[in-house]
């Protein structure tokens, strides 16, 4: 496989080390060869928008810059977020010659020039496009047969359309394709599109837990064993605060709640701790 520039993210590497722990060793079992630039920096998470839309596009064009000047043709991310974040502003640099040309200043300052030669993907995205549900499934050591997982897409893997556009955004499969290829049958509710309110839960706590005990109770209703997510904030909310979010909803019970590369790594035959399952809250038994 052709190097690619690994953009893991802040959550990865603070809040959801697991996250990393999994993709890294994911990785290293498929023989995909990540690459962690150093320079790469905080994509931002929408917040540099509201203050200052240039420099959100700036601080972005930077990111995908660095990756062009070092040859890789691919960025992949384990972050829902900065998917979205790093792909909308490619989307606007890449229509937009006029603003293009005024970031293209900014970052001669430091030597860089955004050139649009580079694609940003999820890094599930990346197993389905580089090695298929044959291939992945051709790897499966100890497949996950009889296990019922529930995968929730969140927002921003999905929506906007016109940003993303790996799938469509009313029916994605993306996760239900590999929950397949690793031997387990996927269970998918109605709320496994729905917001979980993470990015609310600072202006409105109570708000934010609600959606995120529906989600939950909606993954339980379908006979679900597991939830599987490919974003690390909604899995915070719905693993770190599931007691909190339950009782909001009038509900208690337990699901564990792991990310893609935790459950891919499962059934590549990897050994828990290396995919940093004993970090999870709520317990993982495999």
């Amino acid at each position: 496989m052709e190097k690619v520039a690994f953009y893991p993210g802040c959550a990865a590497k603070g809040a959801s080390k697991e996250l990393y722990e999994s993709t890294v060793a994911v990785a290293q079992e498929l023989g995909i060869p990540l690459v962690e630039l150093p320079q790469f920096s905080c994509c931002g998470a929408g917040v540099l928008e509201e203050v200052k839309e240039v420099l959100d596009i700036a601080v972005n064009a930077r990111n995908l810059a660095l990756a062009e000047r070092e040859g890789f043709k691919t960025i992949v991310t384990v972050c829902s977020t900065c998917l979205l974040v790093l792909r909308k502003a490619k989307h606007i640099l890449d229509n937009d010659d006029e603003l293009r040309e005024k970031v293209n200043k900014i970052l001669a300052e430091a030597g860089l020039e955004y050139r649009g030669e580079v694609e940003v993907k999820h890094f599930h995205w990346y197993l389905l496009d580089e090695l298929g549900e044959d291939g992945l499934r051709e790897r499966v050591k100890k497949p996950l047969s009889g296990l019922k997982v529930y995968p929730y897409y969140g927002c921003h893997t999905v929506r906007p359309y016109e940003v993303l556009g790996y799938e469509p955004s009313e029916n994605p499969r993306s996760l239900e394709r590999i929950v397949k290829a690793l031997g387990a049958e996927p269970v998918s509710g109605e709320r496994r599109l729905e917001c979980c309110g993470f990015h609310a839960f600072w202006p409105n706590p109570k708000g934010s837990m609600v959606l995120t005990g529906l989600n939950l109770k909606d993954a339980k209703s379908c006979g679900a064993d597991c939830i599987v997510t490919p974003c690390p904030l909604c899995h915070m909310n719905l693993d770190a605060n599931q007691d909190r979010a339950l009782k909001a909803v009038g509900e208690r019970f337990s699901i564990p709640v792991l990310h893609v590369p935790q459950l891919v790594g499962l059934a590549l035959g990897i050994e828990p701790k290396r995919l940093g399952l004993h970090r999870n809250i709520v317990p993982v038994n495999c």
